[in-house]
């Protein structure tokens, strides 16, 4: 059966953009107005992390957020058959001065990004940057068939994608020698049992997910924040900054709290282009360590 379903949405997929986004429309139609899911607890994210706003501007917000899902979606299922010349020209990436830089000081790569729409467009940049190996990190899924398929769509254009739990150990396996690039969507929400550190982020105490911090601390790497923007519907930009330690180099929780800082100030300038409907916030109470 998940087969069969797979090769349906492949076939969906080869249709053009405006025509999947016509389905995206119906859909926002559909759960905005009629099946309303996670609605409630988007507005209640959005009311906590901006009780500076009205109610009308948190309900515009939340509108705008379920439409930009369903387009996310949409672009998730075009992401299976886009070609390399599409994927350039709609996702267009600045300041890729950085990569070579990195590349010429010999420093292997971390890029943090958030879940703003839309990060699952990276994949072209791989041919794009002086890096030899580019590895998107991953959750594991439940399905292993489906699992199994989103990998494709994460290693083409030559990814090689890595699951979280392993990224870390191919990092110190592998020579810090300016060859790779490790692409983390860091903002996600760590297991109950790793909330170890929290930190004030959308005016809420949350918890940090922190694998990469002990990179900063113990290997020379360049971390680059990837600041996502979304032009208009189906084109988007994606400004890379470097970000450099307060000293000679990163201390504890540094990078975590920079990254943080610079996702939340893109947030605010777009906030309807943030996954709301993430359950962020679920494991706050279980936070041992919080920083303001």
């Amino acid at each position: 059966m998940n087969q069969f379903l797979f090769g349906i949405l492949l076939l969906i997929s080869r249709l053009p953009l405006r025509i999947l986004y016509f389905f995206s429309d119906i859909m926002f139609f559909v759960n905005y107005y009629i099946v309303g899911y996670r609605k409630k607890e988007v507005l209640e994210n959005l009311r906590n992390s901006f009780p500076e706003k009205s109610d009308k501007e948190i309900k515009d917000i939340s509108k705008k957020f379920f439409s930009n899902f369903c387009d996310y979606l949409a672009e998730m299922l075009k992401g299976f058959t886009i070609s390399e010349t599409e994927s350039r020209v709609r996702m267009q990436h600045l300041n890729q001065d950085l990569f070579q830089q990195a590349k010429d000081e010999g420093k292997n790569i971390i890029m943090l990004s958030g879940h703003v729409f839309n990060w699952e467009w990276f994949n072209a940049l791989a041919t794009l940057i002086p890096q030899k190996d580019c590895h998107p990190v991953y959750r594991k899924m439940s399905s292993p068939f489906w699992e199994e398929k989103i990998k494709l769509i994460r290693n083409r254009f030559n990814n090689k994608s890595l699951e979280a739990t392993e990224v870390i150990k191919h990092i110190f396996r592998n020579q810090n020698n300016g060859n790779s690039a490790y692409m983390f969507v860091a903002d996600q929400t760590p297991n109950v049992h790793s909330v170890n550190y929290g930190l004030k982020f959308l005016n809420q105490k949350t918890p940090a997910f922190i694998g990469y911090d002990k990179l900063s601390t113990r290997m020379d790497m360049v971390f680059i924040y990837c600041e996502m923007k979304k032009v208009k519907r189906g084109f988007y930009q994606v400004n890379y900054h470097r970000i450099y330690p307060d000293g000679e180099k990163f201390v504890e929780h540094e990078v975590v709290k920079k990254f943080h800082k610079l996702l939340e100030n893109t947030i605010r300038k777009n906030p309807d282009n943030w996954l709301w409907s993430h359950r962020r916030w679920k494991y706050k109470d279980a936070i041992r360590t919080y920083e303001e």
